[in-house]
Order: C-alpha cells, then structure tokens, then sequence
C-alpha cells in the first residue's frame, strides 16, 4: 500500500517516468494505477490527440514502439496504455531496446496481468534505470480482511471481523470482485454505518448462519447439531456452496490449528502473529485445540485431503457431493 500511495503522490505531483510497467498476480492495482494514469496526466483537451490504449492481443511490440516514439501535439506529454499486454509474453523482450533509451514525451503503461519478466533480462534492468516496475502481489487470504478495512476507512465506514470474513469466504480472494460488491454497499448504506453479517446478508446474499465461517466454528466448538444444520443446508444448495470451497477452507483451518498446537508461546498476540489471523478469531483456535489434540488434527487433516480428491470425482464418481459433505463432517466429529 505504501509503494502505491508514494506512486500515485508522485503522478499527482507531475513527477511522470516515461514507462510504468505494472506487472503480477493481482490485476486489482495494475487497473487501479493504469486508471489514474489514463485519468490524470492530461487534461480532458489534451486526451483527444495524444492518449490511446492498445490491446496486446491486437498489437505487436514494434507497433507499441512505434507509436511510442511520436511526439505529442500542443501538449507536454502523450499517453500510451497496451492493455492485456501479457498476451505479448513471448515477444515482450523485445521492448528492451526501446525501454533503454525511452522517448522522454511519452508515458507507455504496460498492463502485464498474472504474469512476470524475467529479473534476469534486459526488459527488466532497462526498466530498472529508466522506468518503474510495480508488481502488484495476490494478498493471502488471512491478508484481504485487512485489505478491507482499510479501504473502507478512508471512505466512512466500518465492518466487523465477521462480515470481512463472510466476504472473503464467499468471493475468495479476487480484490475486484469484493471491492466491486463494497462498492455497492457504499451507495445503499449511510455513512459512518458498520457493515454486519446481517447487511452482507441482505444486500450480498451470504446468509450469515449458513456459510463455511459458521460451519469451521461450530466444527471447533464440537457443536455437532449446527455444524449438521449447516451441512445440510449446504447439501440443498450445492451451487452456492460448492464442497471445494469447504474442505479447502476446513484444510487450511486444521492447518493452521496444527501450527497452534506446536507453538511455545500462545499469547493470544503471539498466535495471531504466528498464524496470520485477526486477533479477534483466536479464541476460536484456543476452543479448538482443546476439542482436538494434535493427533485428532493430524486424523482429520487425512481425511480432509481422501475427501478433496473424492470431491473432484476420483473414486466417488455416482455420490453426490452432499452425501460426501455429510460423510466429512460424520468423520470429523467422530
């Protein structure tokens, strides 16, 4: 966030580098930058002669190049963008020569999504010295709920752990998709107003009751009538819950309840630190370390993968993926 915000001040401040070559596995700030740039550096006057995007599926790199090198009319600087450039991974190398002695007019934005130059060519030391090279990194999942509070807050608004997981849980870690949907609860909901399960659940459609953040909770707290409650719920609705989803996320919990288990210190500030989870959820480990001893963990951890592969179809090919979400959760409890 600090790199962006030191770019973004930079462009506003007219401090421009004639390449910016946004590239990684996170499309949501390689948009959010070539946006600003698109937006910002000209005035509405000046776009109409000397801004042009170009798609990499539509251009060559001699074609970039070429128009790279025009000088700008009745204005300081013209802006090429080539969006989707990572359609140009085989020959991109090939802007190296230009990205060495790049024209000192022109601003080319390179949109290179859920890829990455090679650190060891001369793209990258040529951009090195005349350019900017941001890589914009796919956050973790235990990373996104923080994402989303800070970008709330800057706009008035608040949410709870619980609602930041809901999110995450339901849209994965795609920061697009969710901001997308905080966008549009920003337009519903007043400010100053703390986003709850209970809004996700009326204006998203998450129900706050039935959803994996419910079922991983009641399956710690060993409280067996909910977590079949949910499962089949999940069971009836298997489009919006797809068993893939759940004994992923149900993987990646008794993982990291496995790493509690071997941690010295269990400080609650030390757990969140150590497992990368919001304080506010280690009581929910501290619960499911008693119901589960490390053996239990390591039982249902094996269980977890014999059923990831069931859930893709090999050796379970005639049941239906409720039956098998019922069968888990039978083995896990027991």
């Amino acid at each position: 966030m600090d790199e962006i915000k030191e770019l973004v001040t930079d462009i506003k401040n007219r401090k421009l580098k004639p390449i910016y070559f946004l590239m990684g596995e996170e499309p949501y700030y390689i948009d959010k930058i070539s946006d600003f740039i698109e937006d910002t550096v000209l005035t509405e006057e000046e776009r109409g002669f000397n801004q042009m995007v170009l798609y990499g599926r539509d251009v060559s790199i001699e074609d970039i190049v070429s128009n790279a090198k025009r000088y700008p009319m009745m204005a300081e600087y013209q802006v090429v963008i080539i969006k989707e450039a990572q359609d140009l991974s085989r020959t991109i190398e090939k802007l190296a020569a230009y990205a060495d002695q790049p024209q000192p007019t022109t601003i080319l934005v390179i949109n290179y999504k859920y890829k990455k130059i090679d650190k060891r060519k001369s793209l990258y030391k040529a951009l090195k010295k005349t350019g900017i090279i941001y890589e914009s990194k796919k956050l973790y999942e235990n990373q996104v709920s923080d994402w989303i509070r800070r970008v709330l807050s800057p706009k008035g608004y608040s949410i709870t752990p619980k609602a930041a997981q809901m999110l995450v849980e339901f849209l994965g870690t795609d920061l697009s998709k969710i901001n997308n949907e905080l966008e549009k609860l920003q337009i519903i909901l007043p400010k100053d107003r703390q986003i709850t399960p209970e809004v996700i659940e009326e204006n998203i459609g998450i129900s706050k009751d039935y959803n994996n953040f419910e079922l991983r909770k009641a399956i710690g707290e060993r409280n067996t009538l909910k977590a079949h409650k949910i499962v089949n719920y999940f069971a009836e609705n298997p489009k919006d819950n797809p068993m893939v989803v759940t004994v992923s996320l149900l993987f990646n919990f008794f993982s990291q309840l496995l790493h509690y288990h071997g941690l010295k210190d269990k400080s609650p500030r030390s757990v969140a630190t150590a497992l990368r989870i919001n304080p506010y959820f280690v009581n929910e480990y501290v619960t499911s370390a008693r119901n589960y001893p490390m053996r239990k963990v390591s039982a249902v951890i094996a269980v977890l993968r014999e059923f990831d592969v069931k859930g893709k179809g090999v050796g379970a090919n005639a049941v239906p993926q409720g039956d098998l979400l019922k069968e888990l959760l039978v083995r896990i409890l027991n």
